[in-house]
C-alpha cells in the first residue's frame, strides 16, 4: 500500500510503498478515504521529531474491510482518533478509537471531526468544565478547533462565545455562533474581553498562540479563571513573568496535547464526545468545514497551506 511517512512528506510526489497492515485482537483494518490535517503533522514533518518512517496522521475516515471479531462489520463507515498512520491507504486500529459516521456525514467531511472536535470537546468539558452562563474566550476561532469549540459550546451549554481572528475571519467566527469575534490585529483583545464581560473576564481562556498571548491572556482571565494552552503558534518562552499576577486572580493555567494522551484516556474521551455529540451531528445540528484539500500525494501542498495559515478551517487529504 502506499503512504507518507515523516522523510518523504514534503516531496512533490510524497508516496512511499508499506506493507499492508494486519490488523491485531481488538483492532479493525479500515480503508481509508479521507484525512485531516493537523498542527502535529506540521511539526513532525518540519522538526522530525519521530522516527522518519513515522506515517503521519491523527484522525482519518474511512470502511471497514475487517471487523476482526470486533463489534464493526465489514462495510461500515468510520471515523478514528488514532496516535499516527492516517496518510495511508489503510491502517489497522483498535476498534475503541473508531466512531460510526452519521449515515448525513460524507468521508470528507467526517474526517474534519476526531482530532478537531475531540480537541475542542477536551479543553472545554473534561479540563475546562465549562458552565453555563459563563465566558469562553476562544483564540485562532476560524481553526478547525476554534470553529468545533464555538458550535459545542453554543450546542451543550448556555455560555458566551468571545473568539479572536483576523480581520478576513472574524465573521467565519460570528457564522459558527460566537457571541463576539474580535479583530486582534485592530482590537487589544484584553480591553474588549472586560467591556464585554463588564469587567468580569474570561472564566476559561483556550489559547494555541501561547507566548505572545500571554499577558494579554492574564488581563483577559477573571479571579479564579482557566487558561488552557494548546498551541504555541506565538512562541513558547515568555519573559519577565510576574507570578503575583496569576497568584492574585487565583488563576489555573493548564497544558494539554490530545496526541500524546494514553490509549484509555482516547477511547474514554471518544465514548464521552459520542454519547454528548453523536446525536447533534446526526441531526445536522453541528456544521462541518473543508477549507482546502489535495490528495494523499501532495502532502507538501497541504503542510505548506497550513504552515503558511492559508486555510480557514480543516484540511483534508483525499485517498484514492
Amino acid at each position: 500500500m502506499k503512504v507518507v511517512n515523516i522523510a518523504n512528506a514534503k516531496n512533490s510526489d510524497s508516496l512511499v510503498d508499506s506493507p499492508m497492515p494486519e490488523p491485531k485482537d481488538g483492532e479493525v483494518l479500515v480503508k481509508i478515504h479521507a484525512v485531516g490535517v493537523n498542527h502535529v503533522d506540521l511539526l513532525w514533518a518540519d522538526q522530525k521529531v519521530k522516527p522518519d518512517d513515522t506515517v503521519l496522521g491523527l484522525e482519518m475516515a474511512g470502511e471497514v474491510i475487517d471487523g476482526n471479531n470486533t463489534t464493526y462489520n465489514v462495510g461500515t463507515r468510520v471515523m478514528g482518533l488514532i496516535d499516527n498512520g492516517g496518510y495511508a491507504e489503510y491502517i489497522a486500529v483498535s476498534a475503541n478509537r473508531l466512531m460510526p459516521i452519521p449515515d448525513n456525514i460524507d468521508y470528507k467531511m467526517a474526517a474534519t471531526i476526531p482530532e478537531s472536535f475531540l480537541t475542542a470537546y477536551q479543553t472545554l468539558f473534561t479540563i475546562g468544565n465549562l458552565q453555563d452562563n459563563q465566558t469562553v474566550l476562544i483564540h485562532a476561532g476560524a481553526s478547525g478547533v476554534g470553529t468545533a469549540a464555538i458550535q459545542l459550546v453554543k450546542q451543550l451549554t448556555k455560555a458566551t462565545v468571545i473568539t479572536t481572528s483576523s480581520t478576513k475571519k472574524t465573521e467565519i467566527c460570528l457564522r459558527y455562533g460566537a457571541d463576539y469575534a474580535i479583530d486582534y490585529r485592530t482590537e487589544n483583545f484584553a480591553e474588549e474581553v472586560q467591556r464585554i464581560t463588564d469587567g468580569h473576564g474570561a472564566d476559561l481562556i483556550l489559547d494555541f498562540i501561547g507566548a505572545s498571548y500571554y499577558q494579554q491572556n492574564i488581563q483577559s482571565v477573571a479571579m479564579d479563571g482557566q487558561i488552557i494552552l494548546i498551541g504555541n503558534l506565538g512562541g513558547s518562552e515568555i519573559k519577565d513573568v510576574n507570578i503575583m499576577d496569576i497568584i492574585g486572580k487565583r488563576i489555573s493555567i493548564t497544558g494539554t496535547l490530545l496526541s500524546t494522551r494514553s490509549d484509555e484516556y482516547k477511547a474514554q474521551l471518544i465514548s464521552d464526545f459520542s454519547n454528548d455529540v453523536y446525536d447533534l451531528l446526526a441531526c445536522d445540528k453541528i456544521k462541518l468545514h473543508v477549507s482546502n484539500e489535495f490528495d494523499l500525494s501532495q502532502s507538501k501542498d497541504a503542510l505548506s497551506c497550513m504552515r503558511e495559515k492559508q486555510n480557514t478551517g480543516k484540511i483534508i487529504l483525499n485517498v484514492k
